[in-house]
């Protein structure tokens, strides 16, 4: 069944991009000054954001399909926790990334600083549903 393998490779992606950015990416940019911090910030969220939201819907699309195949109720629960990060993010995260990306870098201070961590605070969750979607999908696999 190459639909639940692919999902769970999907989920994989997802999962170590996020847990990257988390481990990683942002603590890098914590040790930034505010206005370096929010330049970097912006890009990466830009491009970060298209990424896992792809890989969020094409999990869900492949996890779902791997339920219709076998009926294992695993899958269509990994793909829901994949998808479950969109609904989060336009309603949770939306509002902090509206204010980060209308903050002008120049204009960046120690409350766009907190922002940053504040954001990252909320990606976390989104790493959450991304490691219990991979381990759902390996459940699943076994």
């Amino acid at each position: 069944m190459i639909s639940g393998q692919l999902a769970l490779v999907t989920a994989a992606l997802f999962t170590g991009a996020a847990i990257y950015v988390s481990a990683v990416e942002h603590p890098a940019r914590m040790t930034l000054a505010p206005g370096p911090m929010l330049a970097e910030w912006k890009p990466a969220y830009k491009r970060g954001f298209a990424m896992q939201a792809s890989l969020a819907i094409i999990g869900f699309v492949l996890g779902t399909w791997a339920y219709w195949e076998t009926e294992n109720w695993l899958w269509l629960v990994g793909g829901l926790a994949l998808l479950a990060g969109w609904p989060y993010t336009l309603l949770v995260i939306m509002p902090t990334n509206k204010r980060l990306l209308a903050t002008p870098i120049a204009a960046a201070n120690a409350e766009t600083a907190a922002l940053i961590a504040k954001w990252a605070a909320l990606h976390a969750v989104r790493t959450g549903l991304g490691v219990a979607a991979t381990l759902l999908f390996l459940l699943a696999s076994i």
